[in-house]
């Protein structure tokens, strides 16, 4: 898998049951599926979506945007930036702040600060924290702060705990930690999908954010037109769909292209990664944001592009689903990405705070739709507790929403004529309505939130 994250160092200085069910997690690690692959077989490697879109490393203290513009050439933003951004502020007025709602994030790893680095992060900006609930599946392995792949998705850890938390304040958090193990060709997948199914089973979250993914053509048995080990991944969110649990999934960072097998290179042509590009999933792409001191808008916003782009495209797997016919003229015959967008730029990256690396320790710039998952997971759990109950599989509603008055339901077109073209890749281009840069667009939550929990009713 791949964390959907970019680095670039700029900066040197650089509900009672499911309660049972955590708590019993947390304090009996699960013993996760460990059989090794044949070494002919082809690897397929789930990567944190976050991977190198980090622009700055251990800050002393968070930077003001217009600081961050002097200083390194891009806008920065923090949470109240967002909150305003998204017109979420109403929504908190009127007690809409996700409490009774659990969102579920799944990260190899973790990262064993996250509890303190979120508590230093609400502090900062005079918000309340809240209690990160772990959930370690398989023989996670003690965290060493030398391993880069370990460090990666604490990074992606830190981002997506913080970026959920940002949105919904009173939103539950459970953190699955998973060890990192190869089954037939494909690591980490099996155990993210296995401890998924188990809290879904468990009554444990509405809402899941996944901010990684890997390459559809990278899964063993694609070149041969065999995508039954991505089809033999899907048990989990079947269970979600039967359960009403609401399955998001970062788009990718490679515009229309996405990495080859090893994470050495992009494809030269049109790919799609998995899980975004499943129909049971609602794909979270990218998009920029143009925002003053406030977080008021100064120009509307565009796709994201800049150390990365927003995923977008068609699946070579999964054939137009049918809550994409209405915009089949655009997608063809096949599943198409993003569904949404949220902020992924690293140019106006959140401001993140890490403590996992005692050699950096401190704020951080992040970027990528790492960041836009778990913005939108936040969403959806306000949108649960509007509803007062889980609003599901969102797709039907979401483009439902977006062909009758996408403006009044809270839909906001981006389509102002940039595109998600990367690595030399020709990608697609923000116009009026559904577009594979991003999606149906974005959101203004004080309208999108009731109207999704009233089109969700059950």
């Amino acid at each position: 898998m791949r964390i959907a994250r970019t680095r670039l160092n700029i900066a040197a200085a650089t509900a009672a049951t499911a309660g049972l069910a955590v708590a019993a997690l947390a304090t009996a690690p699960v013993a996760g599926v460990a059989g090794a692959a044949p070494a002919a077989v082809p690897q397929t490697k789930a990567i944190p979506a976050i991977t190198g879109h980090t622009l700055a490393r251990d800050v002393p203290t968070p930077l003001t945007s217009a600081e961050c513009e002097a200083k390194w050439q891009i806008a920065c933003y923090n949470p109240l930036q967002y909150r305003t951004a998204y017109n979420l502020n109403s929504l908190y007025r009127k007690g809409i702040t996700g409490k009774g709602r659990t969102i579920v994030i799944v990260d190899s790893f973790g990262s064993p600060t996250i509890q303190h680095d979120l508590d230093t992060y609400s502090k900062q900006f005079g918000m309340k924290s809240t209690k990160v609930n772990v959930v370690k599946w398989g023989k996670v392995p003690v965290f060493d702060p030398t391993n880069a792949d370990m460090t990666g998705w604490a990074g992606e850890t830190t981002l997506d705990v913080e970026m959920a938390h940002a949105v919904a304040p009173d939103a539950k958090i459970v953190l699955v930690e998973t060890a990192v193990a190869e089954t037939e060709g494909v690591t980490g997948l099996p155990e993210m999908m296995d401890a998924e199914k188990y809290l879904i089973d468990h009554g444990v979250g509405d809402v899941i954010t996944q901010s990684f993914g890997a390459t559809e053509n990278t899964f063993p048995g694609f070149d041969q037109g065999d995508f039954s080990s991505i089809k033999k991944l899907r048990y989990a969110f079947e269970a979600a769909n039967r359960k009403h649990v609401t399955v998001l999934a970062s788009s990718g960072d490679g515009g229309a292209t996405d990495y080859n097998a090893d994470g050495s290179a992009f494809y030269d042509k049109p790919v799609n990664s998995w899980p975004s590009s499943d129909p049971l999933v609602t794909s979270i792409g990218g998009t920029q944001l143009h925002l003053d001191a406030k977080g008021d808008r100064v120009t509307p916003d565009s796709v994201y592009n800049d150390y990365g782009a927003g995923g977008g495209g068609q699946s070579h797997v999964f054939a137009r689903p049918s809550f994409q016919n209405g915009v089949k003229s655009v997608v063809g015959t096949q599943r198409a990405t993003p569904d949404v967008s949220m902020a992924a730029a690293v140019n106006g990256g959140a401001w993140v705070y890490s403590s996992y690396d005692p050699t950096a320790v401190g704020w951080d710039v992040y970027g990528g739709t790492s960041e836009a998952s778990p913005l939108f997971s936040g969403i959806v759990a306000l949108a649960d507790q509007a509803a007062g109950h889980r609003v599901g599989n969102i797709n039907s509603a979401l483009y439902a929403l977006a062909k009758h008055g996408a403006k009044g339901n809270g839909i906001v077109d981006v389509n102002d004529g940039t595109n998600n073209t990367y690595a030399g890749v020709t990608g697609y281009t923000a116009v009026d309505g559904y577009d594979m840069a991003t999606g149906v667009g974005t959101v203004d939550a004080l309208r999108f939130v009731p109207a999704l929990a009233r089109a969700s009713r059950r």
